[in-house]
């Protein structure tokens, strides 16, 4: 990872802040902790609340969804996000979020995503696996096409919803895996939810050819990430916020180049960490962590991946020149495969050099 470079003065002059937030606007980037349903934009939520109406709880009105993603802790973030997810209904439902999300991504200069998307959700409620999977693919295919915005997924198992989720997470991973998918995770409330019952799913995924991208030590202590490496064979970490309780787990992450996705508002917003002065991000960067930064669910948190490197960009006193190694972390830490990898991070070398001569 380049050195990330702080500024030489702490002074953040209106200016200056304008400045960075222009410089994140246009510059070219990859996410890799974003969620299919968490990304849905208010106008996409509020159109499926109303096709739906008198069927969900859900705001029609896009203001006052504002409100109703006002959670009080993580557990009632899951249950509000699984109100939207019974939202979605059938695969045009599925196809047409897709492709919004992809569109919202465009806006932002996203040029390669990992998408973590969860189908049992879906599946469970009815929509066939197969017309899932056409449907995610169609908007993939569109999205690259028309937008210029690679997509890839990660599917997770809902790990609120027990081990008959993970077996079917499993089975629509490695029996129907559709092209773009490239990894298999594990997300929902950490607490009560223990790592190592998920083995044997994992081990089937990584055996089928999937990387292991497991949520872990987002609301529960280091030894959730332990966990996440060595009984799932993480090769990145969901959050990983407790890490940095542990300096040993920090010298094995570090030695091992685990990259973390770090999710910095997502962390405030479920109470994972109390004020954003207090955010890991600098201990995992000062102990010379690979730090992504991400959005995660995005609309639900008022954020966007904009937002998120203006935050720690300001966390970590970051100038342009290191706002553009958090970007390339990222592209080093994706799936992509080389050439890919190569181009994103040509891109980002070019709009930084245009920059500083402008």
């Amino acid at each position: 990872m380049a050195r990330l470079q702080r500024t030489k003065e702490n002074e953040v002059v209106a200016q200056g802040k304008r400045g960075i937030e222009a410089f994140i606007a246009g510059m070219p980037k990859a996410e890799l902790h974003v969620h299919h349903v968490g990304s849905a934009s208010p106008r996409v939520v509020a159109e499926l609340a109303a096709r739906h109406a008198g069927q969900s709880k859900v705001p029609t009105d896009p203001a006052a969804l504002a409100e109703y993603f006002n959670f009080t802790d993580f557990g009632h973030f899951i249950e509000v996000y699984l109100s939207v997810v019974d939202l979605i209904r059938d695969a045009e439902d599925v196809r047409s979020l897709t492709f919004g999300v992809a569109e919202d991504m465009a806006r932002q200069n996203i040029r390669y995503a990992e998408l973590t998307v969860t189908p049992y959700s879906s599946v469970s409620r009815g929509i066939p696996d197969v017309a899932f999977m056409e449907a995610i693919e169609d908007a993939r295919i569109r999205a690259e096409k028309e937008l210029g915005v690679v997509l890839r997924w990660c599917f997770d198992i809902p790990g609120e919803a027990g081990l008959a989720a993970a077996e079917e997470t499993t089975r629509l991973a490695v029996d129907l895996a559709p092209e773009g998918l490239v990894s298999f995770g594990l997300g929902g409330p950490e607490i009560g939810v223990p790592r190592p019952q998920f083995k044997p799913y994992f081990d089937r995924a990584r055996a089928a050819g999937l990387r292991s991208v497991p949520h872990a030590g987002e609301t529960t202590g280091p030894e959730t990430v332990w966990d996440a490496l060595r009984v799932l064979g993480a090769e990145r970490i969901g959050h990983g916020t407790q890490a940095v309780k542990d300096p040993s787990l920090l010298d094995w992450l570090g030695e091992h180049r685990i990259p973390l996705e770090v999710c910095p508002t997502s962390n405030i917003a479920t109470r994972a960490v109390q004020r954003m002065e207090e955010h890991p991000i600098r201990q995992m960067v000062d102990a010379g962590l690979l730090v992504t930064v991400n959005s995660d669910d995005p609309p639900m948190f008022g954020t966007d991946l904009n937002t998120e490197y203006a935050v720690a960009a300001r966390l970590l006193d970051l100038d342009e020149s290191g706002v553009a190694a958090l970007a390339r972390n990222a592209v080093e830490a994706s799936f992509l495969d080389a050439p890919g990898k190569a181009r994103i991070i040509g891109e980002i070398d070019q709009y930084l050099a245009g920059w500083d001569q402008g």
